[in-house]
């Protein structure tokens, strides 16, 4: 079974606007679409919403939208970081997940993601059926994202966001775009993250090191595109990802 949860919890304070981050519109349609846009293909049998910051607006927006039809949308009631909003999925998925299935996740402001790569990720998963797999990319400017920690042999070591990170893992240009498959453990690993770090929060990306203490593998998967991971945090980068996506498709896309 392949499952996917989308996050789509947070404001989005650096985009300086009133709207629901995942609301902003790049080339005609809100960044939530796209992202199910490229998820929908892969036919998981059960695609989660997790949303938060005015919650009803973003369903309201998306109630007569094809693409989100079958979602099943689950509410973060206080945004307390990318681990917390994945365990809100748990009662939605633990059941029917069982051994051999992959829990895909994604972010919902990533509207550049391609459907091959994401398919690519999961079938890692699915095919090695046990711990983790995350899609990574080298990137000209790591600034402000998290880096991959690899041990001597390539294999993943953990993932440090920036204001955690020594200014020797600052200078690593592979980076975590935080885009994942899950085997069935990480519903009980998420209890035992912690938000002992800088933000107070509880970082999705501290699973690798729990994966990694429970026995279990972690790989990676590199992108070959930086701008298909390229996420929308600020005014600037809705714009870049708009006119990427324009230009992907060849002209110019009238709004809806």
């Amino acid at each position: 079974m392949l499952a996917a949860v989308v996050l789509a919890a947070g404001q989005g304070t650096r985009m300086r606007s009133s709207l629901p981050k995942v609301l902003h519109e790049a080339a005609g349609r809100p960044l939530l679409e796209h992202v199910l846009l490229a998820v929908t293909p892969l036919e998981p049998e059960v695609t989660v919403v997790v949303v938060g910051h005015k919650a009803d607006e973003v369903r309201a927006r998306f109630r007569n939208v094809p693409v989100a039809a079958g979602v099943t949308w689950v509410l973060q009631r206080e945004q307390l970081g990318t681990g917390h909003a994945l365990a809100q999925a748990r009662g939605v998925l633990e059941g029917p997940l069982g051994a051999g299935g992959a829990v895909l996740v994604v972010n919902g402001d990533g509207p550049l993601l391609r459907t091959e790569t994401l398919r690519a990720l999961a079938a890692e998963q699915l095919e090695q059926g046990e711990g983790m797999t995350l899609l990574t990319c080298e990137v000209a400017d790591p600034t402000g994202l998290g880096r991959i920690v690899r041990r001597a042999d390539g294999s993943v070591l953990r993932i440090v966001e920036e204001k955690d990170a020594s200014p020797e893992e600052r200078a690593i240009r592979e980076i975590n775009p935080g885009i994942y498959a899950f085997d069935a453990h990480v519903f009980s690993l998420l209890e035992r993250l912690s938000s002992d770090n800088a933000s107070g929060e509880f970082y999705i990306t501290d699973l690798v090191g729990l994966y990694l203490e429970a026995g279990l593998p972690v790989r990676a998967v590199l992108g070959r595109d930086e701008t298909e991971v390229l996420g929308v945090n600020t005014p600037e980068q809705l714009g870049r990802a708009d006119a990427l996506l324009r230009a992907r498709l060849g002209a110019d896309v009238e709004h809806p």
